[in-house]
C-alpha cells in the first residue's frame, strides 16, 4: 500500500499538485531581472545519488538536471561536515571560519532569549552566526526584498538566512514555529496551517516502494540498517497521532508537507511577485532523517529520491503557476553528504574501513590536565577536533595535553591523520584537501588544540547510525546547480565548493556581497 495523496487534502495540498503550465514570453522580449530566487538545500544528499538514480527521475530532478547548469565536482570545502556548518556556508559565500559556525553542538540553539512560540524544544536562532548573506545583500540593495525560509530542522531554516529577521520557520515535532528572535506570535497563516495537523494526519500510513521492487538494485533485508529495527519495507506510521507528528520527519511525506507550507507562505506573504528580488529557502529534511537510519546503499533511500523527485516536480509545477517561471531562478545543493557503513564497505576503501576509538587519545590529554592540577572537564573532542579551554591554564600545560593526544591517536588503527591545529596551514593546502578542510574549519577564537581524521569509510565507534561528519569526498561531494534565464545548461567537471553559490547568485543578480568572500562567481555557467 502507498500512502495516497487523497489523504492530505485541501487547499494547500492541492496548489501543491497543481500542474497548469506556466506562461512563456515570447521570443526576444526583454527579460527582468529574477522576482525570486529559490534557494533549494536537500539534507544529506550525495552528488552520486542524482547519477546513479537519474534514469529513474521524472519530476523535479529530472527539471533541474535536464535544463539546469549542474557542477558535478561540488563540495563542502571545509572539515566537519555537520548540517549547522553546511547551510550556513551556502548562501553566505564563506567558510565556518568565516561565519562562526563550526559544528551542530555550536550552532543555532540554546540562546536564552530565542524561546520557541507556541510550543517546547530548544530555543534557536543565528546568534553565533557572523557576517552577512545573500538575503542582506539583496535588502542593501533594494529594501523592499523579503525572504521566507522553512525547514524541518532550526538550523536548516535559519542558517540560510543569517542574522536578517526573515520569515524563518521549522518543524520542531508538533507545530511549524519560529523563535522570538523573530517574532512575538505565529502570524495567522502558519496558525492556520498548524491547525489542519497535516504531520499528525500521517498516523497508520504506509510507506510502501513506490516502483515495481524490481526496480530497486538494493537489498531490502539489511540488518545493520536502522540499527536493527524496522528495516523492511513497507513501513507504518504509528498510529498514535502526537507519535506520527513526532515520526513524520523520518519519512518522505514530511517533503511534501514541507513543500506545502512553502507553497502557502509564498501565497500569503506575496513572496516573488517583485519588482524586488524576494528569496524562497527551503531545506528538505527527510533524505538526512532517512540516510542515517539506513544509510545511502539502502532501498529505503533509493525510494526517498525518487519520492523527493516527485515532490519536488509538483512543487515546482504549483511554484510556476503562482508566479512566472520566468522570473524565478533556482539554486539546488546539499549540507553534506554520507559514508556507508563499514560493514558493507570493505572492499570500497584501502585500508578497508573500521570503527575506531579515539578515547584513548583524550584520556591522554586529560590526564596531563589532571597531573598539573588543572578541570580536566576543560578537555574535550567534538567531531574530530580536540577542544581545550582555557581559563589561565600554562600554555604550555595545553601544549603537552594536545601534543599527548596527537601522539596517542597516531597509534590507534583507522587513524589517518592527528596533528596540531596550528601547524595544518604549514602543508600544501592546494594539494592536501584535509589539511585544507581543517584550515579552513574553525575562527581563530574557537579553542581548537589539535584535529584527528580517520581513514576514508570508517566510523567513530560509538556512532550508532549512517555517519557524516568527515572531510572525505564521501562527506564533502554534495551536487551544486543553478536553473533558470541567466544560467548556462550543462555539466560542469571543474572543482567548486559550496561558498561559490552566494557569489554566483549575487552577481546574477546585481549585488554586492556586504564583506569579502571565500567563495567566487562561477562565470562559466552565467550567460
Amino acid at each position: 500500500m502507498t500512502f495516497s495523496r487523497p489523504a492530505l487534502t485541501g487547499s494547500l495540498l492541492a496548489t501543491l499538485f497543481c500542474t497548469t503550465p506556466a506562461v512563456t514570453p515570447a521570443p526576444g522580449q526583454p527579460r527582468a531581472k529574477p522576482a525570486l530566487l529559490l534557494f533549494i538545500t536537500v539534507d544529506q544528499l550525495r552528488e552520486d545519488y542524482l547519477e546513479k538514480w537519474r534514469p529513474q527521475f521524472t519530476g523535479g530532478l529530472k527539471l533541474l538536471l535536464d535544463g539546469g547548469a549542474f557542477f558535478t565536482d561540488g563540495h563542502q570545502d571545509h572539515a566537519i561536515t555537520e548540517t549547522a556548518p553546511g547551510h550556513a556556508s551556502t548562501m553566505s559565500g564563506r567558510f565556518p571560519r568565516s561565519t562562526g559556525i563550526s559544528r551542530n553542538l555550536a550552532g543555532v540553539n540554546n540562546d536564552p532569549n530565542a524561546p520557541l512560540l507556541g510550543t517546547t524544544g530548544l530555543s534557536a536562532s543565528p546568534f553565533r552566526f557572523r557576517g552577512t548573506t545573500l538575503t542582506d545583500w539583496l535588502t542593501a540593495a533594494d529594501p523592499r526584498t523579503r525572504a521566507l525560509s522553512v525547514s524541518v530542522k532550526d538550523r536548516g531554516a535559519i542558517l540560510p538566512i543569517g542574522r536578517s529577521k526573515q520569515q524563518v520557520y521549522w518543524f520542531p515535532g508538533t507545530i511549524f514555529t519560529t523563535s522570538k528572535y523573530y517574532a512575538d506570535t505565529l502570524p495567522s497563516w502558519v496558525n492556520a496551517f498548524n491547525a489542519r495537523q497535516l504531520p499528525q494526519r500521517l498516523a497508520g500510513r504506509t510507506w510502501d516502494l513506490l516502483l515495481p521492487a524490481a526496480s530497486y538494485p538494493e537489498a531490502d533485508s539489511v540488518p545493520i540498517e536502522n540499527q536493527g529495527r524496522n528495516f523492511l519495507l513497507p513501513k507504518r506510521v504509528p498510529d498514535d497521532s502526537a507519535v506520527a507528528g513526532r515520526y513524520a520527519p523520518a519519512t518522505p511525506f514530511m517533503d511534501e508537507i514541507l513543500a506545502a507550507m512553502a507553497l502557502d507562505g509564498v501565497t500569503q506573504l506575496g513572496i516573488g511577485k517583485g519588482p524586488e528580488t524576494d528569496v524562497l529557502a527551503v531545506s528538505f529534511s527527510s533524505t538526512d532523517y532517512i540516510g542515517h537510519a539506513y544509510g545511502p546503499d539502502s532501498r529505503e533511500i533509493h525510494d526517498q529520491l525518487l519520492r523527493l523527485d516527485r515532490t519536488l516536480g509538483r512543487f515546482l509545477d504549483s511554484l510556476f503557476v503562482l508566479r512566472d517561471r520566468n522570473s524565478i531562478i533556482v539554486a539546488l545543493t546539499a549540507d553534506h553528504g554520507v559514508t556507508p557503513f563499514p560493514e558493507l564497505s570493505q572492499s570500497r576503501y584501502s585500508p578497508p574501513p573500521r570503527r575506531v576509538d579515539v578515547a584513548p587519545a583524550l584520556a591522554a590529554a586529560r590526564a596531563v590536565f589532571a597531573r598539573g592540577k588543572a578541570d580536566t572537564a576543560l578537555v574535550d573532542l567534538e567531531s574530530g577536533a580536540l577542544l581545550i579551554e582555557r581559563r589561565g591554564e600554562p600554555p604550555a600545560l595545553v601544549g603537552v595535553a594536545a601534543d599527548s593526544f596527537v601522539a596517542v591517536a597516531r597509534r590507534i588503527p583507522g587513524v589517518l591523520l592527528a596533528e596540531r591545529f596550528g601547524a595544518l596551514a604549514r602543508r600544501d593546502l592546494g594539494k592536501d584537501a584535509i589539511a585544507r578542510r581543517w584550515v579552513q574549519m574553525f575562527a581563530p577564537d574557537v579553542p581548537v588544540e589539535a584535529v584527528v581524521t580517520l581513514t576514508a569509510g570508517s566510523y567513530w565507534s560509538s556512532y550508532p547510525v549512517a555517519m557524516h561528519g568527515t572531510p572525505h569526498p564521501d562527506d564533502s561531494h554534495v551536487p551544486i546547480l543553478f536553473f533558470g534565464a541567466p544560467f548556462k545548461p550543462g555539466r560542469y567537471a571543474e572543482f567548486v565548493r559550496t561558498v561559490d553559490i552566494a557569489p554566483t547568485l549575487a552577481q546574477v543578480l546585481g549585488v554586492t556581497p556586504g564583506e569579502p568572500l571565500d567563495g567566487r562567481p562561477l562565470t562559466a555557467a552565467i550567460k
